[in-house]
């Protein structure tokens, strides 16, 4: 009995001591740290445990180290144009930008977001016509291939890309393949063997330090890039599994994904380069071929590639949704597979629908994880009150990220509207200021309306008790899901 007495005594004090690490030391967001907080009260010793694994936070020190002279020519031309914007001279191919040039200077100043207008871009909303797109451009190659993906699934899907990879590193084609090792776990050592006896690489990003135990589990390259011969770069939300092309048991899969050409592909490779040599003992080296002249239309579209991550405190992503919801005078279509905003993103929305803008909000209508699935139906309800209109994607599984405000700026990547996308994960996104592409997406947009069923205020006040419950439990703990 004495023993036990003294093990909750340790297990109490650990507790306090831990709670005062969040409270006074750590300057977490005040939300997350009630949640852990709450997870330590009501599971002493185990929650202790869960903290140590999810709950720490990342050291930010020299994460990303470059070496001298490693894109200096990106950092000059940076500088350059925000001396061009910050002085009225920076032209803009379409004309109805001129009212977003503080968006773009804001993405140049906050992450170094150089701003591309050559670039010509194909949008997919489906699995099958990206990858045998993606796969086709693949099998071209002649110098390179780089991926960087979340998902690897050991599945046909994977399978196939794997027998491509193989084959284009036996040709002698550089293969580079970084995959999360959160979201691709599980898959066994034995699938990448081919690729690396052919001469490819295949590195984990943040794998775990001891067998089991991870304690950078909460930090995932949510990441999806391609970049082929430095020419081609894809990015947006599918990954690498059977799941992505329907073939699993949420049915029709719903996403948004690029193909651009132009110097956008420039910078999705630098992202590529950072997200390799943090994560390879065998560094890239700069080279020309990575980033080789290219020649887009003269009349292309205005891109800009911002990333963020749990390395930064700027959280440039986030910021750059903001920014767009600000501006909007008139209309904020908005497409996420999860919805746990932080109050910023959740004031702004609502500012926007009292101001008179037609906001619109489209989220999966069937779950993928339950958990945020329901905290998703608590803000959506808090929308709702608000007058945004709301809509649940019932013919498959939602999975797109984009967002497209007034007909003219949008964005599509890899970042859902949640907390952990935005200061957690390290995500990529594409946006675009082009009135061409915004018409495409808000036309998409539309379209999907029609495999849509509007959640109205009525039928959300109406729901049964146990939904209440479920929202609010899952709330309070939605800042650390």
């Amino acid at each position: 009995m004495l023993l036990l007495e003294q093990i909750v005594a340790v297990i109490s004090i650990g507790n306090v001591m831990l709670a005062a690490v969040l409270i006074f030391m750590e300057r977490r967001n005040i939300a997350a740290t009630w949640a852990w907080l709450m997870v330590l009260l009501f599971l002493p010793g185990i929650g202790f445990i869960v903290y140590l694994i999810f709950g720490q936070k990342l050291s930010k020190k020299k994460l990303y180290r470059l070496k001298e002279g490693e894109f200096s020519h990106f950092r000059t031309a940076v500088d350059k144009q925000k001396y061009l914007l910050e002085n009225g001279k920076l032209e803009v191919n379409d004309p109805a930008m001129e009212r977003h040039r503080d968006m773009i200077y804001m993405n140049v100043v906050s992450d170094g977001a150089y701003y591309t207008q050559d670039n010509a871009i194909k949008v997919f909303l489906e699995g099958n016509s990206l990858f045998a797109d993606m796969f086709e451009q693949i099998e071209k190659a002649q110098e390179h291939i780089h991926l960087l993906y979340y998902t690897i699934r050991n599945d046909e899907l994977g399978s196939e890309l794997m027998n491509i990879l193989v084959k284009k590193a036996s040709e002698g084609v550089q293969v580079r393949l970084l995959y999360d090792a959160v979201g691709s776990a599980g898959i066994p050592s034995r699938f990448f063997k081919p690729l690396l006896a052919a001469g490819g690489e295949a590195v984990p990003f943040f794998p775990a330090s001891f067998s089991f135990i991870n304690f950078r589990v909460n930090f995932r390259n949510h990441r999806k890039l391609t970049i082929v011969d430095g020419k081609i770069g894809y990015v947006g939300g599918f990954n690498i599994g059977d799941e992505y092309v329907g073939k699993k048991k949420l049915g029709y899969w719903r996403d948004t994904h690029l193909r651009i050409e132009g110097k956008a592909v420039y910078m999705l490779q630098a992202r590529f380069f950072l997200d390799w040599n943090l994560s390879s003992p065998k560094r890239m080296a700069e080279a020309i071929t990575y980033f080789p002249e290219t020649h887009g239309p003269a009349d292309g579209i205005g891109v800009q590639i911002v990333s963020s991550g749990p390395n930064s405190e700027k959280h440039q992503i986030l910021h750059a949704y903001l920014k767009m919801i600000y501006k909007a005078r008139q209309t904020i279509y908005l497409q996420t597979p999860y919805f746990i905003p932080d109050e910023s993103i959740l004031t702004a929305l609502k500012m926007a629908v009292m101001s008179g803008v037609d906001v619109r909000v489209m989220v999966p209508g069937k779950p993928d994880h339950l958990m945020v699935f329901w905290a998703t139906h608590s803000y959506l309800g808090e929308l709702l009150k608000s007058g945004v209109r709301c809509y649940l994607y019932e013919k498959g599984f939602m999975h797109a990220k984009t967002i497209v405000v007034d007909t003219q700026i949008s964005s599509v990547g890899t970042a859902n509207i949640d907390i952990r996308s935005f200061k957690l994960n390290f995500e990529t996104n594409a946006y675009l200021y082009d009135t061409r592409m915004a018409e495409k997406l808000e036309e998409l947009f539309i379209a999907d309306l029609a495999d849509c069923r509007e959640l109205t205020i009525e039928e959300y006040m109406n729901r049964p008790m146990r939904s209440r419950i479920q929202e609010s439990l899952t709330r309070l703990l939605s800042p650390i899901f």
